[in-house]
């Protein structure tokens, strides 16, 4: 919608609330777990759309190709500082390789604690294989799927995706999908999921928040997560009025910093826990 103003923004906002604030309500697993797996398939089934109504050859080529790359080179990459580049190189390091650092590193323990209490009862073995394991090989297909499909437009034909970027980078996905058949109905299945995506974020979010206001409780009350989902609500609300994803990214990264050396403590107590079942 073009120069819908702030007006379409509150709405979609106050559609999300009441859709989050239902879920808290009931049982993660009638609740939860029904949202993030529909959202789940949506993403998968757009997936397969686009490797079978897309350039398939060059998206499987791409994905081989850009798999045998990372794992070729991950070790050294991974201490990759770019300290001996130009200002652009170390410019773009700071702004994109260190800020999703950060951000990781902001949500891990928030994240943990909920993978933790939805994964209750596995061993380290299943928890490993469902956590790590197959959402690592499902974001290889899916980057290597939609970056294919971004190469093949930029690379091989003469379509304007370099301008989407530049200009509307947000549009870029449904940009794409405006290419290839049936896009009504896939960009309408994007929205919904990405939608759903959201949802579940806040959910676990206002879950994992009320395990910590209430001492721990693995099934905190319903009244202690609803008003979590409110402040939550609140604070979105006030980054909507912000408007400066500047400002929320300063502090996503401010408040990042301790947990950098907090989650090496947490790892040296899961160690020292870890030794402590094996000699029981």
């Amino acid at each position: 919608l073009e120069k819908s103003g702030m007006t379409i923004s509150l709405i979609i906002f106050g559609m999300l609330i009441i859709a989050y604030l239902g879920p808290l309500t009931v049982d993660l697993g009638k609740g939860m777990a029904v949202l993030s797996n529909t959202a789940m398939a949506i993403a998968g089934c757009l997936m397969f759309f686009v490797i079978l109504a897309g350039p398939t050859h060059y998206i499987m080529g791409g994905i081989m190709g850009g798999a045998g790359e990372y794992f070729s080179r991950v070790l050294t990459q991974g201490f990759h500082t770019l300290t001996f580049y130009d200002e652009v190189a170390g410019n773009w390091f700071q702004s994109w390789t260190l800020t999703y650092m950060v951000w990781w590193l902001a949500w891990s323990p928030f994240v943990g604690v909920f993978i933790a209490r939805i994964s209750k009862g596995r061993t380290i073995k299943e928890f490993i294989l469902g956590v790590v394991l197959v959402p690592s090989i499902f974001s290889i297909f899916w980057f290597g799927v939609f970056g294919s499909v971004g190469f093949y437009g930029v690379l091989e034909t003469d379509v304007a995706i370099l301008d989407v970027i530049d200009n509307h980078i947000d549009s870029t996905t449904f940009f794409v999908l405006d290419k290839l058949p049936f896009s009504d109905l896939t960009i309408g299945a994007t929205v919904i999921a990405a939608f759903l995506f959201v949802v579940t974020s806040v959910v676990s979010a206002a879950f994992v928040l009320s395990m910590f206001s209430s001492g721990g409780d693995l099934n905190p009350s319903t009244k202690t997560k609803l008003v979590w989902g409110v402040i939550l609500g609140a604070l979105g609300l006030v980054m909507i009025f912000s408007n400066s994803i500047a400002a929320v990214k300063s502090i996503i990264a401010l408040g990042a910093l301790p947990f950098v050396y907090i989650v090496l403590l947490i790892a040296v107590c899961f160690i020292k826990e870890l030794r402590k079942e094996t000699f029981k």
